[in-house]
């Protein structure tokens, strides 16, 4: 079984500071770039430089309000990240599996 797997996607959220925002981003439903930093322990252009990661890979929309950019996480993304991160673990569960019965049999000839 082979699961394709979006690098860049992944890569994205491979990161604890792009997590964490996107924690905030889900909690409170959207934020600036302000507003994260005030939560975040990094500065301003960090997190825009963050945001604008997860926008390019899709994770999250884009809005222009005024003089500020609102972000809000993208369900549909979110949603084919979940399934993807899924599928994986699947995979590497039915690995396990295998290697697992493996180890038993080995035991197994090794016992008699």
């Amino acid at each position: 079984m082979t699961v394709a797997v979006d690098d860049d996607l992944w890569s994205a959220v491979g990161d604890p500071t792009r997590r964490r925002m996107l924690d905030l981003l889900l909690t409170e439903g959207e934020g600036t770039a302000t507003s994260l930093s005030e939560r975040l322990p990094v500065t301003r252009q960090a997190v825009a430089k963050h945001l604008a990661v997860l926008d390019r890979v899709g994770l999250v929309r884009v809005t222009p309000v005024g003089r500020e950019v609102r972000y809000r996480v993208d369900d549909a993304q979110l949603a084919r990240a979940v399934a993807q991160l899924s599928e994986v673990g699947s995979a590497w569960d039915a690995r396990l599996r295998r290697i697992k019965r493996m180890a038993e049999a080995i035991q197994r000839s090794q016992e008699r």
